[in-house]
């Protein structure tokens, strides 16, 4: 029996007012996949991420493993492995870099109060585990040992881009919505966010992809959706998106 999707959604439709921002969209990604969405600015894709997280209302149905989690707000969806990140990092400037991923970590296995107040060497020890997860998870991810001291927004912006990833991949993400990870990224940069994404498709992670950077979506998805004014203009392999005239049309001609 075939898997259902890791994440799927069928018939997104989100109005502000009269204005449809966008209508009748879906698609889905697998284990595994890297999921693409593309389009011209203002086309819906982050309204897109707003509504699969249940982040705006909305008309449609998403699904997690095959389960209708449509009415869950985005905290409970987050408990079940929907992760995501937004245009802007995000993280708590006031502490250190590990600090805040020791505190991602954290937050998705919380102690009970009574055993906190109780058994303080039984919390002292599973923070100090999640300390040591959480500074091998900042290298993965691209922060170096020596910056896990700083405080965030001393990062250089390229290193912010990997911890914001860091931060919402945490430790138990199934699937993970990304949004311009690559924004004011180039060079070596680029080349760490490419071969990270590749690295959690590779452990089966369902990653989902808005990006304008051309070269970095052709290389990297394995399925792609275009968006046009809300709707859905095109879907299907890099290779057959490139060759679509109605794509090059409405976006990647205007995107050399």
């Amino acid at each position: 029996m075939t898997e259902p999707p890791r994440l799927e959604v069928r018939g997104l439709t989100v109005r502000f007012g009269g204005f449809r921002a966008l209508s009748e969209v879906s698609w889905a990604v697998r284990s595994g996949q890297i999921l693409g969405i593309i389009g011209p600015n203002g086309a819906g894709k982050s309204t897109c991420f707003n509504a699969t997280t249940n982040m705006v209302r909305h008309d449609g149905q998403v699904l997690l493993d095959g389960q209708d989690v449509t009415g869950l707000p985005a905290h409970r969806l987050a408990k079940r492995g929907l992760h995501r990140t937004f245009q802007q990092n995000a993280f708590f400037g006031g502490i250190s870099v590990l600090e805040n991923m020791t505190g991602a970590l954290l937050r998705t296995a919380g102690t009970p109060l009574a055993a906190a107040v109780l058994l303080p060497w039984v919390e002292y020890r599973r923070r100090h585990r999640a300390e040591e997860v959480a500074g091998a998870l900042l290298v993965r991810f691209g922060v170096p040992a020596d910056l896990h001291a700083l405080p965030p927004g001393s990062l250089p912006y390229g290193t912010q881009r990997m911890l914001s990833i860091a931060l919402a991949y945490a430790d138990d993400a199934r699937v993970l919505l990304l949004d311009e990870p690559a924004a004011g990224l180039g060079g070596q940069d680029m080349e760490k966010l490419a071969e990270t994404l590749a690295a959690l498709r590779a452990e089966g992670l369902g990653i989902v992809l808005i990006e304008h950077h051309m070269d970095l979506v052709m290389e990297l998805a394995d399925h792609l959706v275009v968006l046009e004014q809300g709707e859905m203009l095109a879907e299907g392999p890099p290779s057959v998106i490139q060759a679509d005239p109605r794509v090059l049309e409405a976006y990647l001609g205007h995107a050399a």
